[in-house]
């Protein structure tokens, strides 16, 4: 759930020092994880690790802290398993499997991708939308550093929409772009960035994240049912967030959100018939 960089400490057991990681998962279907960072690889310690393994990865852009836990993801160290992974189309024209065997290969890792025994597919995403296994996955372009896209999840009249890293427009702007408020349109639950207090903003306006208030801005303005506050900044210790929390459920009841939550590691939210972790 932390942002940048992973980190661990006793400061910060609580909310996790893993970086962004989330996975839906429901019965008789293939699980969606989104972004591929160091949380992965717990998340994989829960799956089989004999090659049956079939998943589906949406990542929201390439930066280390949303990709740097594919290696170490064991189901896919197997052969017979498989990973399709999708990903925004990448600037000067370099292909997503290109820029995966790229940062996955010597001398930034010691193995490339193609030594993972498991089976991988590279899908570009660009804003529209496309089915899978049953369920419709929508994607907008995302204000921040590079190529980033949002996305969200329908299956059964259930949706949730994750906007991991999203760039506020400037200080105390309160402005969202249109792409953005109609992906996050009424859903059941949208994960968003929360990295930082108005203070820090200020000083990091241009690093391509938000502030907390701004996270519940855009939910309200999108008519979001609950909201997750994602992308935990790693100074931010498990009080920080608790105060962070009890600030941003009061400002979104007022705005009438029915729930705003902390993400934390390991939690389980049930939405619909579709379970989020």
């Amino acid at each position: 759930m932390r942002g940048s960089t992973p980190c661990s400490c006793a400061e910060n057991q609580r909310y996790g020092g893993n970086t962004a990681c989330v996975v839906l998962e429901e019965p008789g279907h293939r699980p969606i994880i989104l972004d591929l960072g160091t949380g992965l690889r717990f998340y994989g310690l829960t799956q089989p690790a004999d090659g049956t393994f079939d998943g589906i990865a949406l990542v929201s852009h390439l930066h280390w802290d949303h990709v740097q836990g594919l290696p170490f993801f064991a189901p896919v160290l197997t052969p017979g398993a498989r990973l399709d992974l999708f990903a925004p189309a990448q600037e000067d024209d370099m292909s997503l499997s290109d820029a995966v065997h790229t940062f996955l290969a010597p001398p930034f890792f010691p193995v490339t991708v193609d030594a993972l025994p498991g089976t991988f597919t590279f899908n570009e995403v660009r804003p529209g939308s496309f089915e899978i296994d049953g369920t419709t996955v929508r994607v907008a372009d995302v204000p921040h550093v590079g190529p980033t896209v949002g996305y969200r999840i329908e299956r059964n009249g259930v949706s949730v929409a994750y906007v991991s890293d999203h760039q506020q427009p400037g200080c105390g702007s309160m402005v969202v772009d249109d792409a953005v408020l109609e992906l996050c349109e009424g859903v059941d639950l949208l994960i968003h960035d929360a990295q930082y207090t108005d203070d820090e903003f200020a000083t990091k306006a241009t690093w391509g994240h938000c502030t907390v208030d701004y996270a519940v801005n855009v939910a309200a303005k999108a008519g979001a049912r609950r909201l997750a506050l994602f992308h935990h900044d790693p100074l931010h210790h498990d009080t920080v967030l608790d105060e962070f929390g009890d600030h941003a459920a009061r400002a979104g009841a007022r705005l009438g959100l029915e729930e705003v939550l902390v993400a934390a590691e390991g939690m389980k939210v049930s939405v619909g018939s579709v379970a989020g972790r």
